[in-house]
C-alpha cells in the first residue's frame, strides 16, 4: 500500500529542515540557496499512536512496530517549472507518484534567509505552486485527449464519455483551478482518468505554515491569511516551525515535551502532520500483540478480515477461516486477552467482517 506524501513547496521555505526534522535524521541537506535539494529524499516514519505503548504495558514484548508513512522531500519549484525552469518537470514527476501533498509555506520574516520572489507573501507562495500544478496538468490532459479522439474514431468503447469528461476538466484547469475543485469528482470516467494520469492538481494538500518562534501559538499575519485561504479551498493547515523541530532532533522525547510545554504548544507539528496525513490517505490500524511483537498493521478504511489479514502474509489472505477480534478498549479494560475472552469480549468473525480502528486480531487459516 502507497502511503507517500510529497513535500513541496518555493525554495528556501523550509522542506528539507522539516523533512529532516520528520525523519528525526540530517539526511536532506538544507542550505540558504535554491535548488539545495536536487534528488528527492525519501523516508519512512513511524505514525505515532499512542496505543501501541498502551498495549505494551499489558503484553511486555520484545519490540514494539509502528505503521509507517513514506515522506519525499521535493526539490523547490519556481514559475516556469511546468515548462522546465528550475530543476522543472523531473521535479513534478516525483510529485505524481505521492498520494498527498504537504505544501510546505513561509510565514515568517528573516533577512537572514532570502526568498526566491524578494519578499514574504504566502498567498501568492501558493499560488505559483498551484498555477505550476494545474499547467502540468494541462500538459498531461492535452496528450490524453489527443489519445481519446483516435480512441473515438477507432471506435473503442467508453472513449466518446472519456474524451468528454477531459474536455470538460481541461475547461475546468483552464480558468487557474484545481482538478480537486472539479464539481464532477465521483463520476467514474473522472476518477477513472485521475487514476491513470495522476493528475497533480487533484491530490489532497496540507499546508504547513512555517513560522519562527514567537508565532508557533499566536498567528501573525502571514497566518491569518493562510488560514483563511486554506478554509476557503477546504484544506487542512498545520503550523509549526521548523526550526524548532529540527532542534528537537537531539533531544529525547521527555525533554522535547518540557520544550514545547515551555513554548505553549501541547504536541509537535511534525506530529500533528504525520496524524493528519495518514487520516487523508484514508486508512486504519488495526494490531496484533503477542511476546515477541505488538505492531501497527495498516489497512484501507472499510476492508474485511481476509484483506487485513493479507497484509501480513498472502497465504493468510488464500487460506483464511476466522478471525479472533478485541476491540481494542476491551483489552485494556480487561487487561489482556485471557480475561478479555473470559468476558466474552472475543469475537469470531468471518470473511464478511469490516475491521474497526483498533481492533486486535489473531487469523486462523489453513493453506
Amino acid at each position: 500500500m502507497n502511503l507517500s506524501v510529497g513535500i513541496v513547496g518555493l525554495p528556501n521555505v523550509g522542506k528539507s529542515t522539516t523533512f529532516n526534522a520528520l525523519t528525526r535524521a540530517q539526511n536532506a541537506e538544507s542550505a540558504n540557496y535554491p535548488f539545495c535539494t536536487i534528488e528527492p529524499n525519501k523516508a519512512f516514519v513511524p505514525v505515532p499512536d499512542i496505543r501501541l505503548k498502551e498495549l505494551a504495558k499489558i503484553v511486555k514484548p520484545q519490540k514494539i512496530l509502528h505503521s509507517l508513512i513514506e515522506f519525499v522531500d521535493i526539490a523547490g519549484l519556481v514559475k516556469g517549472a511546468s515548462k522546465g525552469e528550475g530543476l522543472g518537470n523531473k521535479f513534478l514527476s516525483n510529485i505524481r507518484e505521492a498520494e498527498i501533498i504537504l505544501h510546505i509555506v513561509r510565514c515568517f520574516d528573516d533577512d537572514n534567509i532570502s526568498h526566491v520572489e524578494g519578499v514574504v507573501d504566502p498567498i501568492r507562495d501558493v499560488e505559483i505552486i498551484n498555477t505550476e500544478l494545474i499547467l502540468a496538468d494541462i500538459e498531461q490532459l492535452n496528450k490524453k485527449i489527443q489519445k481519446l479522439t483516435k480512441d473515438l474514431k477507432s471506435n473503442t468503447k467508453g472513449a466518446k464519455e472519456s474524451l468528454e469528461m477531459a474536455q470538460n476538466l481541461l475547461e475546468h484547469l483552464n480558468k487557474n483551478l484545481s482538478a480537486n475543485s472539479f464539481e464532477d469528482k465521483e463520476n467514474p470516467y473522472y476518477k477513472s482518468l485521475i487514476k491513470e494520469l495522476r493528475l497533480l492538481s487533484a491530490k489532497e494538500v496540507i499546508y504547513g505554515a512555517n513560522v519562527d518562534e514567537a508565532h508557533l501559538i499566536k498567528d501573525n499575519e502571514y497566518i491569518v491569511k493562510l488560514r483563511e485561504y486554506a478554509a476557503k479551498n477546504k484544506h487542512e493547515l498545520i503550523k509549526l516551525c521548523a526550526k524548532i523541530e529540527e532542534e528537537m532532533i537531539a533531544l529525547s522525547d521527555e525533554d522535547s515535551n518540557e520544550l514545547l510545554k515551555s513554548l505553549g504548544a501541547q504536541d509537535s507539528g511534525l506530529e500533528q502532520i504525520i496524524r493528519v496525513s495518514f487520516s487523508k490517505l484514508g486508512v486504519i490500524n488495526y494490531f496484533t500483540a503477542g511476546d515477541i511483537e505488538v505492531r501497527s498493521w495498516t489497512i484501507k478504511n472499510g476492508s474485511k478480515a481476509p484483506q487485513a489479514a493479507g497484509v501480513i502474509h498472502n497465504d493468510f489472505e488464500k487460506g483464511f477461516i476466522k478471525a479472533e477480534v478485541i476491540s481494542y478498549e476491551d483489552f485494556i479494560k480487561y487487561g489482556g486477552e485471557a480475561k478479555a475472552k473470559e468476558a466474552g469480549k472475543l469475537r469470531l468473525e468471518g470473511k464478511d467482517y469490516v475491521v474497526k480502528d483498533g481492533d486486535l486480531m489473531h487469523f486462523r487459516f489453513n493453506v
